[in-house]
């Protein structure tokens, strides 16, 4: 965490409709982290499936330093099994595992399930750093302090863009705000390592104040107030646009449609304003 920058990725290929993933082919992928390389070293994945299972040994061919990966379904041992035998092939890249992403606040499980995957991963894993992702809200309920007592670090959501006073407020309260959470979730919730796995602006749409400039205001200052050390860090969401959230995303198709506009690279992988301000950075040669 306090060293190179992450950024949270899903294969531009890997897509849902209908509940249906369209598998991402290797080629794709490549493609994919070839364009992030040169800002990004770490990488954070959303599951181990359909195509995405192969980032970690693509991402270790490019160079790229640390790959965290994720588990969209625990309960899915076909997915466990092909995140574990991720590490085991390139234990010098996969560092560690997000079990679930907003499992709890999407209703799709409990802590106790969570808990129950946490601690199954354990035995199979045991040197293997794991957490779950919950947006900061959940994270700070009574229900969730049992299974925070048995992560490794905290993958945590904080999205200022959803807050009532976001739009009347300036760039560097946006980026406070995630900095003050970040401290709330230290002192009350978490007392180990806090990564801050999705926070940013979307882009679009224009009609409800979303553009490319605000994307990279906000950046530009989260990166003066919450620079990155071995307590608290932050990852660049997301990689690519994903125009087909908007339809499949959601409980209800359409409602948030910024779900589409959340990259810095288009889904084409043309870079967007915020790229131009963003320094590259170097890591180990592959």
């Amino acid at each position: 965490m306090a060293e190179g920058r992450f950024v949270a990725y899903q294969p531009t290929a890997l897509k849902v409709w209908d509940g249906n993933p369209v598998a991402a082919g290797e080629e794709s992928i490549r493609a994919d982290l070839a364009a992030l390389r040169p800002w990004f070293d770490g990488l954070i994945t959303y599951g181990a499936h359909s195509g995405a299972e192969k980032v970690p040994a693509i991402a270790a061919e490019l160079g790229f330093r640390a790959v965290i990966v994720g588990v969209w379904d625990p309960s899915d041992e076909t997915e466990l099994a092909a995140s574990l035998a991720a590490w085991e092939t390139h234990p010098e890249i996969v560092v560690g595992l997000s079990l679930g992403n907003e499992v709890v606040f999407g209703q799709r499980g409990d802590w106790a399930a969570l808990e129950s995957a946490v601690a199954h991963v354990r035995t199979r894993a045991p040197g293997l750093p794991l957490s779950v992702t919950e947006p900061f809200a959940e994270f700070l309920t009574p229900a969730a302090r049992p299974l925070l007592a048995g992560l490794d670090f905290m993958a945590v959501n904080i999205h200022p863009v959803f807050e009532p006073w976001f739009s009347e407020a300036p760039p560097f309260n946006w980026a406070d705000f995630v900095v003050q959470v970040s401290r709330r979730l230290a002192d009350e919730a978490f007392c180990g390592p806090i990564l801050v796995k999705e926070t940013g602006v979307p882009t679009g749409p224009a009609e409800k104040g979303f553009d490319e400039a605000k994307q990279a205001a906000f950046y530009g200052e989260l990166q003066k107030v919450l620079p990155p050390s071995r307590a608290r860090a932050f990852a660049f969401f997301s990689a690519f646009d994903a125009p087909w959230r908007v339809y499949d995303f959601n409980p209800v198709p359409g409602e948030h449609p910024e779900e589409a506009h959340w990259g810095l690279f288009t889904e084409t992988r043309a870079p967007k304003r915020v790229m131009d301000d963003l320094t590259p950075i170097s890591a180990p040669a592959p």
